[in-house]
C-alpha cells in the first residue's frame, strides 16, 4: 500500500465493519447499489451514504465506524496519497459527447452504455482516456470520472484498479 499516486477499488459491503485506516491517503467514496450504510467518524460527524453517485471525502487516517441499513451494498472508493496529488470523483450524468479533461485519468460506467473512441463501456467497465480521446455519454448512463493532478514534484504515478474487493473497507 506504499506505491501507489492513486487506487480505484469496488467493495462488496455486507457487515458492519469498521473501516482499514490509510493515513497519508485522501479518500473519497460514492454508493453504488443498495440503501448504503452510515459512517461514524473519529471526529464526531456522520455521514450517511444513501444517495448512490454522490461522492464523500474523508481523510484515510480517520476512525470509521459503519452501520448498515439493510442488506449488503456496493460502493466505490477513490484513495490518493495526498502529499503527492488531489484527486475527485465527478459524476457525469448529461448525455452529450465530451473530450476527457487532462486530469481525467479514469471513466467508470456506473449505469448504462458510453461510447468511447476506443469502443463502447457498460455497466461496470473502466476506460483511461489517451489524448484527443472522446467519449458519448447515452441518455440513460452515468459515469464516475476520476480526476487526479499531481502536485508540482513527486514521483511517477503508480496505480491500482481493483473490482470488488470484499473486505477491504
Amino acid at each position: 500500500m506504499n506505491d501507489f499516486l492513486w487506487r480505484v477499488s469496488i467493495a462488496e459491503v455486507d457487515s458492519a465493519a469498521p473501516f482499514s485506516s490509510f493515513p497519508g491517503i485522501d479518500r473519497q467514496i460514492a454508493l453504488l447499489d443498495g440503501n448504503g450504510f452510515t459512517m461514524t467518524l473519529d471526529d464526531g460527524r456522520v455521514h450517511a451514504l444513501t444517495t448512490p453517485f454522490v461522492p464523500f471525502a474523508f481523510a484515510g487516517e480517520a476512525r470509521v465506524a459503519v452501520t448498515l441499513l439493510d442488506g449488503p451494498t456496493r460502493d466505490f472508493n477513490l484513495m490518493v496519497r495526498r502529499a503527492q496529488a488531489r484527486g475527485e470523483i465527478r459524476v457525469w450524468r448529461e448525455p452529450c459527447t465530451q473530450i476527457p479533461d487532462p486530469s481525467t485519468v479514469l471513466v467508470y460506467c456506473a449505469r448504462g452504455v458510453i461510447d468511447t473512441t476506443e469502443g463502447p463501456l457498460h455497466a461496470g467497465d473502466a476506460w483511461k482516456p489517451i489524448p484527443a480521446s472522446q467519449a458519448r455519454l447515452h441518455h440513460d448512463a452515468l459515469a464516475l470520472i476520476i480526476r487526479i493532478e499531481p502536485h508540482a514534484t513527486g514521483p511517477k504515478p503508480v496505480v491500482a484498479y481493483t473490482q470488488s474487493i470484499p473486505s477491504a473497507r
